[in-house]
């Protein structure tokens, strides 16, 4: 059984915000667990080319764009998921951070972080 709290495992600051990696690929499990920190105000151009990515909103507010302008509201209750390795802009509201809970399969393996002063969308 894996138990841990989020003082006992790896942050990473992925470009806007901060990724709390509860489960990574050393785990075993076949996914990654995360508590992913959106800070507020900030618009992040991503994509996962290597994954396939599910988060489900539990503080905060914002939404999340594809590239041709469909925008979808992001607030607490909200699940999206990344099922065609989706291109999307995430947008936090000003207010406060955006927090999700977040899923990648196949796993992370832990280190992994945004470029996001690349042209194009950042990937991993």
């Amino acid at each position: 059984m894996i138990v841990r709290a989020r003082s006992e495992v790896k942050c990473v600051d992925w470009g806007n915000g901060l990724s709390y990696r509860f489960l990574l690929g050393a785990d075993a499990m076949g996914f990654t667990v995360a508590h992913t920190v959106v800070r507020a105000n900030t618009k992040s151009r991503l994509q996962y080319r290597m994954h396939l990515e599910a988060c489900y909103c539990i503080a905060g507010a914002g939404e999340v764009q594809t590239p041709d302008g469909r925008s979808y509201r992001i607030e607490p209750g909200v699940l999206y998921a990344l099922d065609q390795h989706d291109a999307h802009f995430l947008i936090a509201d000003a207010g406060a951070d955006l927090e999700l809970i977040s899923i990648f399969n196949p796993p992370l393996r832990g280190d992994e972080r945004h470029n996001l002063d690349a042209d194009g969308f950042s990937q991993y």
